[in-house]
């Protein structure tokens, strides 16, 4: 009679092998012996984008979220469109991310291909990117564990519901990030990258003209940085590459000034100052305003998180050979 169970416990066993296995296939030290120029060759084109281009931290990050959060950190945002196909990159989301996080990859993949042809995807340099880059400009590191592979397809009508925007409302922001398995505190954490970086005019437009038969510009706002703006943003409509920082008063330093503006009336987008607001972000805007060691650690363990969200292993993904372009061409 208790030879079911010892089936039963073998078969168990093995599960667990073949589980610990799979789990294991991720390492920090993935590299070491197949590519251990990785990490220096890395640190040196990094250092070097960013002080000749310093938007390179903020648009690499904001690639890595657009990228993870569509169908999980497979690299799919890299890819070019082509004659063929559309891209993620031709949603409409995508279109103002700022050229210099594609540059950054394409200079790192061609240098590592040169050192160690296909071995490291360009899934794993993206989130080591979006981590290194974030420690230059003064925030936490946290640990990035490697071996992803990256994706065979990149489509761009999944992007938008996938995605946050600027005018996204609070339920559905916490909808949507709850879907990925993120918590409130997670998500006010996330968007605290915010802290660095850029916004068009055209996402705060509605903010600052014409807000309402009462007032010119919503008041939620500092008049006087809704003046400001106002003064910025006046012909955005003939240049639509106008844009102010994110965080007015450190825009190229990654730290907690951000909820501090947002408790200040300097939350530059909608979705932003939101949070400020509503009853179940407040609490964690209010924290990380006033500790920023806790933003820091609260940031440093969901950026862990979300850097392993639906990664591709295996036969499920290739090593490209350009990060814009796939393996194979995809008609």
């Amino acid at each position: 009679m208790a030879f079911p169970n010892l089936v039963l416990l073998f078969t168990l066993f093995s599960f667990l092998l073949l589980f610990r296995s799979t789990q294991s296939k991720l390492s920090a030290d993935y590299y070491n012996k197949t590519c251990p120029k990785f990490q220096n060759l890395m640190q040196t084109i990094l250092a070097e984008k960013q002080l000749s281009a310093p938007t390179t931290a903020a648009a690499t990050l904001r690639v890595f979220f657009h990228d993870c959060f569509v169908n999980g950190c497979d690299s799919s945002m890299l890819i070019a469109s082509n004659a063929f196909n559309k891209s993620e990159r031709d949603a409409n989301v995508n279109l103002s991310v700022a050229g210099d996080a594609f540059d950054l990859i394409t200079r790192v993949k061609t240098a590592l291909e040169l050192g160690c042809p296909g071995v490291v995807s360009c899934s794993d340099i993206l989130a080591v990117s979006a981590r290194d880059l974030v420690v230059m400009v003064g925030g936490p590191f946290y640990e990035v564990v490697l071996g992803r592979k990256d994706s065979r397809e990149s489509n761009p009508s999944i992007v938008d519901k996938n995605l946050p925007k600027a005018l996204t409302p609070m339920n559905e922001l916490l909808s949507l990030f709850s879907s990925k398995g993120f918590s409130a505190e997670e998500m006010v954490a996330l968007v605290g990258a915010h802290t660095i970086g850029f916004s068009h005019c055209k996402e705060f437009a509605n903010r600052i003209f014409n807000f309402s038969k009462t007032s010119e510009f919503d008041p939620a706002y500092n008049p006087v940085f809704a003046q400001g703006l106002r003064k910025l943003c006046a012909n955005y409509t003939k240049s639509p590459a106008m844009s102010a920082f994110n965080d007015v008063y450190t825009p190229g330093k990654f730290d907690n000034m951000y909820y501090k503006n947002l408790q200040n009336g300097l939350g530059l987008l909608s979705s932003d100052q939101a949070m400020v607001t509503d009853n179940r972000t407040k609490p964690f805007v209010d924290r990380f305003a006033a500790n920023e060691t806790a933003f820091f650690d609260t940031f440093a363990r969901s950026m862990e998180k979300l850097s392993v969200y639906k990664v591709k292993e295996n036969n499920d993904g290739d090593v490209r050979r350009r990060c814009d372009q796939f393996n194979t061409l995809q008609v």
